[in-house]
């Protein structure tokens, strides 16, 4: 499962904004496409002095005859070209002219500039060519204006467009305001400065929140990883953890760029994670196979004495047999669930056929027990008839007749036995219980005592009232209070004494 680290992509291309402000922004040529050439009879005009030669000007490339092309041309789409307002037009053109060789200047601060040459065609047609450039370059300077807020524009494309404005605008081939367009140039050179600290602050919020998803999702694979491996679900973490690294990647592609040593730093603690889960898993299965092996292995012996079992008739010794089997096959533990399931089977077929036989042995048996149930029934009538136990010499004669029939009537059905066993014992205990109270009552240990104890109070009582006549005649009556109390307590014990005497004779 581990994987060495995702690369970083390297900085996505972007293409040049004034590039693509220029390609947004069609130029509108003369007709065909083309500026018109000079007329053969056209002579030039001699260069002003400080001007360009005219060799040196750029000049139109001069529009190919089909006649001459080996294959037909491919159909072209035509674009829409840029209208711009007559009032724009006018006002750019006032910053030019157009001399009789048909150069064309510009009027800067810094003084008039030579921009291009069209012969052969009216000065409003030439000077109308190089408006048309500035108003195109106006145009994308007040495009960049409008997008240098926007949020889909990055440092590196806020310094090519600049770079690339601040380019054209220099020296432009064209006639207009072009020392106001500078000016505004560099006019965005300071709100570009604003922008780039507004971009490099969100970059950096950008980075600190990339950087806090990708430690959530290293902490997240380091708490899996940290689980009791005796408690883990493994496929459930396992499938969490490839998600982890989905996350991770989806991040690495579509998230803000962090700083390479954060972002190996981190990745070493995922990849760490990730490889601990592989190894402990890889260990915990091992142990698991050994397991089930060795369980595997005890279960199919326990299956082997359970079916060499299946057959005996030796009901209780065989059925003991097989519940010490059953407490060995739970303690064996668990093989895969494809092997426990069919050793499971075959146990529990032998046990099925063991015990099915016996309980057929055994209906068999209770069948032939049904009468000596019903003989042992009409003796528990007898028997419950003795109580309650009112002679108990009769009763236990009786008793003993019922018992030595009891055993005479022989088994009765398994079913049954505890219910017809149990009655007969309450039988039992009654009488017996009978028995033990008489012989305390007629104990002559509990009688003697009985009598000494009445004998000793009599004795007592006679002295207090002696004591009771004395303070009565010298008219003590606290003494007398004392001794009268002390007198009828006794009496009152004397009493229960003979009672209990009487009790135990009758």
């Amino acid at each position: 499962m581990s994987e060495s680290i995702p690369g970083s992509n390297g900085p996505d291309h972007v293409e040049d904004p004034a590039e693509q402000e220029q390609a947004a922004t069609p130029r509108t040529e003369p007709a065909g496409g083309q500026e018109p050439q000079r007329a053969p009879s056209a002579q030039p005009a001699p260069p002003r002095p400080g001007a360009p030669k005219p060799s040196a000007l750029r000049r139109p490339k001069p529009p190919t005859s089909p006649a001459a092309s080996v294959a037909p041309a491919a159909p072209v789409t035509p674009v829409a070209p840029v209208v711009h307002d007559a009032a724009d037009e006018a006002r750019a053109a006032g910053f030019g002219r157009v001399d009789d060789d048909g150069t064309v200047y510009v009027r800067e601060n810094a003084g008039e500039r030579s921009v291009g040459q069209y012969p052969g065609v009216s000065t409003d047609e030439a000077l109308s060519l190089y408006v048309r450039r500035y108003l195109d370059l106006a145009a994308k300077v007040t495009l960049f204006e409008t997008r240098l807020d926007s949020a889909d524009l990055s440092v590196r494309e806020i310094d090519q467009t600049l770079a690339k404005l601040s380019e054209e605008t220099a020296e432009p081939a064209a006639v207009g305001d072009l020392d106001a367009l500078r000016t505004r140039v560099e006019g965005l050179q300071e709100r570009a400065t604003e922008r780039r600290k507004q971009l490099d602050a969100e970059r950096a919020a950008a980075k600190d929140r990339a950087v806090e998803a990708r430690t959530a999702i290293v902490e997240a694979a380091e708490a899996i990883a940290g689980t009791d491996p005796s408690k883990m679900q493994w496929r459930p973490a396992g499938e969490e953890l490839r998600g982890l690294l989905d996350r991770w990647k989806d991040a690495q592609r579509h998230g803000p760029r962090i700083d390479r040593p954060t972002e190996e730093s981190l990745w070493k603690r995922f990849s760490h994670a990730r490889t601990a889960f592989d190894r402990e898993r890889r260990h915990f299965f091992a142990e698991l196979e050994q397991r089930n092996a060795s369980a595997k292995a005890a279960k199919e012996r326990l299956v082997a004495e359970a079916e060499s079992l299946q057959h005996s008739t030796d009901w209780g010794a065989t059925a003991g047999a097989y519940r010490d089997l059953m407490t060995q096959w739970k303690a064996a533990g668990r093989a895969n669930r494809k092997d426990d399931d069919a050793l499971w089977a075959r146990f529990r077929a032998a046990q099925d056929a063991f015990f099915g036989a016996r309980d057929e042995a055994n209906a068999a048996i209770d069948a032939e027990y049904g009468e000596n149930l019903k003989a042992k029934e009409k003796l528990l009538v007898e028997a419950e008839a003795l109580l309650p136990v009112t002679d108990l010499a009769s009763a236990k004669a009786a008793l003993r007749d019922i018992q030595d029939r009891w055993e005479d009537a022989g088994k009765v059905p398994r079913g049954d036995i505890q219910r017809v066993e149990g009655r007969l014992r309450a039988v039992e205990t009654a009488v017996r219980d009978a028995e033990d109270a008489r012989w305390k009552r007629t104990n002559p240990e509990t009688q003697a005592r009985a009598e000494g104890a009445a004998a000793q109070l009599e004795d007592a009582i006679a002295g207090l009232e002696s004591e009771l006549a004395a303070a009565e005649a010298s008219g003590d009556r606290r003494a007398v209070e004392q001794l009268e109390t002390a007198i009828a307590a006794r009496r009152s014990w004397l009493e229960q004494v003979v009672q209990a005497a009487e009790d135990s004779r009758g």
